[in-house]
């Protein structure tokens, strides 16, 4: 059986070639995969260019849904962006927070956080920085941030309950997150839960979206809320290369469902005794 650790070491390989690529290539794979599909359309991710704060550079088509659309940041906001990538999400959080505000970008791929310090440079940015790290355990103190935003990342770590304790940790008092993922209803066929390359693309990393809402829940939040949701559609040509023929037709007609969402949730204003939030 593959370890969490093994897992990391997967995917930030796969992400550091990534960051080598150009959208296009990204956007035709499964959430940047490389199992590329040669149907004509997008699989994961969202259309994010007309959104203000929007930079060409730092797009490479990774993401499942647009959660700094519904991240409700203010101006002056301490913002962190987990998974930050080439700082698409950064960028656009910025615009947001105005020149007072600040912006922190997470990743743990040195490739990303090259490209991404390249493109803030390059834009002018001297309230948005790129931090190497795990978001397992963020190089950030206790009750820093205002908003906690994510793309389509915790399905790409192993123990998601770390990531979501962190979250915690990190968040102000009141503060809140809006995160877009992956998640399951139902269960995947066994090739597809177990393909290492459909791990770094986002699908066999998912979890059961009950399951999901319920480490939120248990991590202390509240307010949860679902802001969105939409089914993703792996195309045949892409589950060909896992699944036979007669299986592809039994996991399309077993109920299961493949879903992007994008969840609130808000730390409380005062939180356990002992938690350092109160």
């Amino acid at each position: 059986m593959t370890s969490e650790q093994e897992l990391k070491e997967l995917v930030r390989q796969k992400y550091s070639e990534i960051a080598l690529q150009d959208k296009d290539t990204n956007a035709a794979s499964c959430c940047g995969s490389g199992c590329c599909s040669t149907e004509v359309y997008n699989i994961m991710n969202d259309d994010y260019s007309q959104m203000e704060g929007y930079n060409p550079d730092a797009d490479l088509g990774l993401g499942c849904g647009l959660p700094t659309q519904y991240a409700q940041i203010k101006p002056g906001d301490v913002v962190i962006d987990l998974g930050s990538g080439a700082g698409n999400d950064c960028f656009v959080a910025r615009s947001q927070t105005g020149p007072t505000g600040k912006v922190i970008g997470i990743d743990f791929t040195e490739a990303m956080i090259e490209k991404a310090r390249a493109n803030a440079e390059k834009l002018g940015y001297n309230n948005v920085e790129f931090r190497m790290g795990d978001i397992e355990k963020m190089p950030v103190t206790a009750n820093v941030a205002d908003v906690i935003v994510s793309n389509c990342v915790l399905n790409l770590v192993p123990n998601k309950r770390n990531v979501i304790k962190e979250i915690f940790r990190v968040l102000k008092a009141n503060g809140h997150f809006s995160i877009s993922d992956i998640v399951l209803v139902g269960n995947l066929p066994d090739n597809l839960q177990k393909a290492a390359e459909m791990y770094a693309g986002c699908v066999s990393g998912a979890i059961q979206k009950d399951e999901y809402l319920g480490l939120i829940k248990d991590a202390g939040f509240e307010s949860i809320t679902l802001q969105k949701e939409k089914e993703i559609i792996i195309p045949n040509d892409i589950l060909s290369a896992y699944l036979s023929a007669e299986e592809i037709d039994a996991f399309k007609n077993s109920g299961t469902g493949i879903y992007s969402v994008t969840v609130f949730a808000r730390k409380p204003a005062c939180c356990t005794p002992g938690s350092g939030c109160c």
